[in-house]
């Protein structure tokens, strides 16, 4: 007991200790890992409206506290894009973007979400997370994709507009002022486009990020890129973050509290979808809840680095794991890495032009648009494609207030689920050719007998759809006048509360005192211990019920044939 304590509130002290050829292995995992982290986390940073360096704050420190106390050592965290974008338009919507006062809201902003994470950690609720399904995650995540790849037209063009709170307004903007373009920043981007597409064609062992914004950046230089109107990186402070309690006021706190919630929500989604695959291809475990603790004391510590939220980073996890990483160190490699590059590169990335992370970003997130997810969500069902599509397209109308899309098909979802549960599958049954009891319309089955009635209810019998169900039993008895028994078959209803249970004990009294008894066959466990707790089986009678739906359609027949002689 006290050590699974201790591994919840200190897990790195758990991990198995490494032998040489571990660590030389993670050494270089952590490298790499950190070839492509220290751009990512430039970009990343420009996409969530603050300066280039907050990138960098973001992949230390942040990337350390979420292996620490994580349930994963293999995933890698830091600035993403899908949280970067919440970002962006959740603290856009309170200060001006680029203004200090957004940047201050932005370490809020991941503050809060960060305790957001920690408090349903620590309250074992991940698996409140299921809210979120499949479908409107892809919806949001197709939308979101797109979003984010335009918003990146202005700094690969150089049009500069004012923004507006209507995304698809900017967008039109920049694209109808052609006279604007910066022939320079236009060529930078799609050059740097080509080589991350060619270097994933053909040479996708080799850095090609880092590559790229080595080449773009001496070719930024030799060409006075920034002197003919281009934008760069510029100076970035060298050097640890400072460290202190964010900025809090309590307006804006509760104003971002609903985007904190949704960037924990969608952080977490995208951390955990890397957890999963990392388990299954390493067979080993992970904990939901820790790894909610551990993302959200990682964005705790981008807020006192005062720097942006953090999430599990699909890319990099995946470049951890291929890289052959071991334990949680190749994480504190990589960490060791980018606070080098604080101390020591930094004047290298001066002259790096914005139109080659804005590539960066294009190409990154072209990867996310899978909109044949859609289509099999649809094919899947029609509830889940609908989610789908009015999440894809309530993202795309409520941009750059993306986190009302996702709440829009979240809220959508919900609805669906309890409606489906109002409204169960109740249906008669009559007896197939192989010896099982099946829907009597869909295979077009004749009666059990004129005097035995069957059906089955493929749902639990709760307060919300007990109604659904007497009704179907009524119309059974309505369409059956010579009716003698009625058979529930209820091998389908897994739970029963009180209003089930009252509201069958009624239908029981009623067409006893119209000569119909009721007999249940194929009860579950849970079904059962509530019908005898309540008193409900003495009034049905033991001899109502029965262990398979064949003994009871063969017991109830012959009742009937010896009240007939």
């Amino acid at each position: 007991m006290a050590n699974s304590r201790v591994a919840r509130l200190l897990p790195f002290l758990f991990w198995p200790r490494p032998d040489r050829q571990a660590v030389v292995r993670d050494l270089l995992a952590g490298i790499a890992v950190s070839l492509l982290a220290i751009p990512q986390s430039l970009a990343y940073a420009q996409l969530a409206g603050v300066p280039a360096y907050f990138g960098l704050y973001a992949a230390f420190i942040p990337s350390i506290v979420a292996v620490l106390f994580g349930s994963s050592p293999i995933l890698s965290s830091g600035p993403v894009a899908m949280t970067s974008l919440l970002t962006a338009a959740s603290v856009g919507l309170i200060a001006p973007p680029g203004s200090e006062q957004f940047v201050t809201y932005v370490t809020l902003l991941a503050l809060l979400s960060g305790l957001f994470q920690i408090g349903l950690g620590l309250a074992r609720a991940g698996v409140l997370l299921n809210l979120l399904s499949h479908p409107v995650l892809m919806g949001f995540i197709n939308a979101a994709a797109i979003i984010i790849a335009l918003s990146q037209l202005s700094a690969l063009t150089g049009i500069v507009v004012p923004q507006t709170e209507y995304f698809i307004l900017d967008i039109w903007h920049v694209l109808s002022r052609p006279d604007r373009l910066h022939g320079m920043s236009l060529a930078y981007g799609l050059l740097s486009i080509a080589m991350l597409l060619l270097f994933r064609r053909y040479a996708p062992r080799l850095p090609g990020v880092l590559i790229m914004v080595a080449v773009l950046t001496a070719l930024s230089y030799a060409t006075a890129f920034a002197e003919h109107g281009g934008k760069i990186v510029g100076e970035i402070p060298t050097g640890m973050p400072s460290i202190s309690l964010p900025a809090l006021d309590w307006p804006a706190t509760m104003a971002l509290l609903p985007a904190a919630f949704v960037i924990a929500l969608i952080s977490f989604m995208e951390a955990m979808s890397s957890c999963k695959v990392i388990a299954i291809k390493t067979r080993s475990r992970w904990d939901e809840n820790q790894e909610l603790i551990g993302q959200g004391l990682a964005k705790v510590a981008a807020a006192f680095c005062h720097s942006m939220p953090v999430s599990g980073s699909f890319s990099r996890s995946a470049l951890n794991l291929a890289s052959g990483a071991k334990t949680g160190y190749s994480a504190l490699f990589s960490a060791s890495f980018v606070l080098f590059t604080l101390f020591f590169l930094t004047p290298l990335l001066y002259h790096l032009p914005k139109p080659a992370l804005a590539a960066m970003i294009v190409v990154a997130v072209a990867n996310l648009i899978d909109l044949r997810a859609l289509r099999r969500s649809w094919a899947a069902s029609r509830d889940d494609g609908v989610a789908a599509v009015l999440t894809f397209f309530a993202t795309l109308s409520f941009a750059p207030n993306i986190q009302n899309g996702i709440l829009t098909g979240i809220i959508f979802a919900l609805g669906a689920f309890f409606y489906r549960r109002m409204s169960p599958r109740i249906v008669e049954v009559g007896m197939h050719d192989d010896g099982v009891l099946r829907d009597a319309q869909h295979f077009k089955l004749p009666p059990l007998h004129r005097r035995l009635g069957a059906i089955r209810c493929d749902a639990a019998l709760f307060f919300a759809n007990v109604s659904f169900f007497e009704e179907a039993i009524r119309k059974l008895e309505r369409d059956n006048p010579d009716l003698k028994y009625i058979l529930v078959v209820a091998n389908g209803i897994n739970q029963i509360d009180a209003s089930g249970v009252e509201m069958l004990r009624e239908l029981v009294r009623r067409l006893r005192e119209c000569g119909i008894t009721v007999a249940i066959s194929g009860a579950k466990f849970q079904f059962m211990e509530v019908v005898e707790r309540t008193g409900l089986a003495a009034e049905i009678g033991s001899d109502n019920f029965f262990g398979s739906d064949k003994l009871a359609v063969a017991s109830l027949l012959e009742r009937l044939q010896a009240t007939e002689q």
